[in-house]
């Protein structure tokens, strides 16, 4: 396990609805990277038995938060990336009882940035793709 996945883990501890309320793991974090997963529990499950929505869009955010502050978390540095905006698609329903999070920076410029976060099944199906914005908060 690297130092920036140690680092990112202390860190978003604090974020305890995405890590506590929900269950999100980090799993990795490299340089503008990282894989967050989430075990699939039936508290995490709507009326009819499906995924909620939020679920996802919580696993692809913490995923972002920690590659996006990657850098900070690098240089000893407060996180200062924060999501602007974001945009999800839900291409199906997850299949067994793991999703996975991975993101894929596009542009990490010095005051802005995008990543697309991948969203896997248990099975290595794609069930969500979501663009996030980010902008770095001020000094």
């Amino acid at each position: 396990m690297t130092n920036l996945t140690l680092k990112a883990r202390h860190i978003f501890s604090q974020d305890t609805y995405a890590t506590q309320a929900t269950g999100v793991a980090i799993d990795a974090v490299e340089q503008e990277y990282a894989r967050c997963s989430v075990p699939l529990s039936e508290g995490l499950r709507n009326a009819m038995g499906a995924v909620m929505g939020g679920v996802m869009f919580t696993l692809a955010d913490l995923a972002f938060a920690a590659a996006a502050n990657s850098k900070c978390l690098e240089q000893d540095m407060p996180i200062a990336w924060v999501t602007s905006g974001s945009n999800i698609e839900f291409i199906t329903q997850p299949k067994g009882n793991l999703l996975t999070a991975e993101t894929e920076c596009i542009k990490h410029g010095k005051t802005s940035c995008v990543y697309l976060i991948h969203i896997t099944d248990e099975l290595k199906r794609n069930v969500a793709i979501v663009t996030a914005r980010g902008v770095k908060l001020s000094e």
